[in-house]
């Protein structure tokens, strides 16, 4: 008999999903972890540099590789990681299959929450990780792929053990038929699609992969991980951590395995394609996700760009809006795929609690708050982290050539720690609202467009027109007016676009909440999911009734 280990926080999980109150299972803070879990994982981190990658509990590889670089110091991991070719982890994962498939919801999710408390043992290995492939921060790298990314999990989990015992598995079902009655004994089953296939990004390599991963597992299917070539190492320690406590509870490993690829050799398309492969989750460029999404027989979950907005109409304190948009962009140097990007300001300006701003001073605000944080020696280096790759340092670095008018002018990052860093600061440009052809487009990174229109009506159109045609995740607004307020929120929302608005203090657009927040709404082409709506789990499985008479 499986003695059920974590249900009391299964239920609260539950409960915070319906409530969408704050909620928090694994606390933000390092200090929570002990203190002395930081340089403990800061020394199993550099000891996997320069080496083969063998904790996975996976066999039969066909070669080793690796390429990650740090973004901080410019210098090669040194890890290689093992190569399976696409049939045998296919094959792997359906053979692992049944026995999942057939344990019950209650067991399977009671199993993934024990996972994550081994996970969370390795937040500061992952934190490192993250830091030296991502380029994040270290305070974010370890926010964001570990207490963040295992209460999304979490959350997923959640969300499966609920939609999954939303209805009886067994009952007697009876129709009166005057002197007599028709008895049927009925069973209902949710049957698992099939082996998930989640494919990683290089910015967010655990946030945006343990929703995938969790939410397959938990509906009763093997997963496949396919990281980014450049950021396999966060993933691959919390794979590891997930292999190692599946088979201490008598299942197998290969329920959720790694498939570390090359750029030179990748593997993905061939995953994608594998009709072994039925479910597919995907966080990364639009291209390759239409891709996906283009494909037959699969369910396919992605989170593909977006251009987000920022809708200035009035203020009460435009010094505080505009250091929060100074931090909004500046954060993880605008590789967040919910960093805003374009801002509309009526050519007129934005009136403010004491006067009315003109248009330029408004850019000029909003150019000092960038340049006072970037260049504050406690703040701006840590604040803005460093770029992922060459090609997000090329797009900034060349962002005089969209023709536009230069405002504020992208710098190399001056890091005290790391003298190699691949870092920029925030570029600024000034375009019309008849600039179309510069604003229509994902400028990812440290690139910035301040949008002069006619008036606010004008912004809130391009705004709306933007995440309709192209996708957006989120979208800033600041308005003193219940009227504009509500014109905004009708034309964001009627494009499945959530709103922030007034956003001042410790609060940033950039900020998507576990169990209360949803991430991507799925209704626009920045992506067809949301973290983690019902949607999110129910597509991964299938009601199957069985029907037997019985009785007189």
């Amino acid at each position: 008999m499986f003695m059920i280990k974590h249900q009391n926080t299964i239920e609260k999980a539950v409960k915070a999903n319906h409530e969408r109150a704050f909620y928090s299972q694994y606390p933000e803070h390092p200090k929570a972890y002990g203190e002395d879990a930081a340089e403990q994982g800061r020394q199993r981190y550099e000891q996997l540099l320069n080496k083969p990658y063998k904790q996975l509990l996976q066999t039969g590889e066909t070669g080793w590789a690796g390429e990650e670089v740090s973004p901080y110091t410019q210098e090669a991991l040194g890890i290689t990681y093992p190569l399976f070719t696409p049939d045998e982890l296919v094959a792997r994962a359906t053979a692992a299959a049944p026995q999942w498939r057939n344990t019950t919801v209650d067991v399977r999710a009671d199993i993934l929450v024990e996972t994550l408390e081994s996970v969370k043992e390795r937040f500061f290995d992952i934190a490192h990780a993250t830091m030296h492939t991502t380029g994040q921060s270290y305070m974010m790298s370890f926010q964001a792929s570990g207490p963040h990314a295992n209460d999304r999990a979490l959350e997923a989990i959640a969300m499966g053990y609920h939609e999954i015992n939303r209805f009886p598995s067994s009952l007697v079902w009876e129709k009166p038929m005057g002197k007599t009655s028709l008895q049927l004994q009925k069973q209902f089953r949710a049957i698992p699609k099939g082996t998930g296939l989640v494919i990683g990004c290089s910015t967010f390599p655990v946030w945006n992969s343990l929703p995938g991963i969790y939410a397959d597992l938990v509906t009763g299917n093997p997963v496949i991980v396919k990281p980014h070539p450049k950021a396999i190492l966060p993933i691959a320690i919390a794979v590891n951590a997930i292999q190692q406590v599946l088979q201490e509870k008598g299942f197998s490993p290969n329920l959720c395995q790694l498939a570390a690829d090359t750029s030179a050799a990748p593997i993905t398309k061939q995953l994608c394609e594998h009709p072994g492969i039925r479910l597919i989750d995907y966080t990364g460029g639009s291209q390759f996700g239409n891709y996906v999404e283009s494909l037959t027989g699969k369910t396919v979950f992605t989170e593909k760009a977006g251009v987000n907005s920022v809708i200035l109409d009035s203020v009460t304190d435009i010094d505080a809006v505009m250091q929060n948009l100074a931090f909004s962009v500046s954060l993880y140097s605008g590789q967040m795929c919910t960093a805003p990007q374009n801002f509309f300001i009526p050519a007129q300006g934005v009136s403010t609690a004491g006067r009315q701003l003109t248009f330029d001073e408004v850019v000029q605000k909003f150019r000092d708050a960038v340049v006072a944080l970037v260049t504050n020696p406690k703040m701006g280096a840590g604040t803005l982290g460093a770029l992922q790759n060459d090609t997000t340092l090329q797009r900034a670095h060349n962002a005089g050539k969209l023709g536009a008018k230069m405002i504020l002018e992208g710098q190399p990052v001056v890091n005290e720690e790391f003298a190699h860093v691949r870092g920029f600061t925030p570029a600024i440009l000034e375009v019309n609202s008849t600039d179309n052809h510069i604003f229509e487009q994902e400028l990812f990174g440290p690139v910035l467009l301040l949008i002069k229109t006619k008036d606010t009506e004008e912004s809130i159109q391009l705004a709306r027109q933007m995440a309709g045609k192209h996708g957006a995740i989120t979208c800033a607004a600041y308005t003193t007016s219940p009227e504009v307020k509500e014109k905004i929120t009708e034309a964001m929302n009627n494009v499945f676009t959530p709103v922030s608005f007034n956003f001042t203090g410790f609060i940033w657009v950039n900020q998507h909440a576990a169990f209360s927040d949803f991430h991507v709404t799925g209704g626009n082409p920045a992506g067809n999911a949301s973290f983690t709506n019902p949607e999110f789990i129910l597509r991964r499985f299938v009601w199957v009734g069985n029907r037997e008479v019985t009785g007189s």
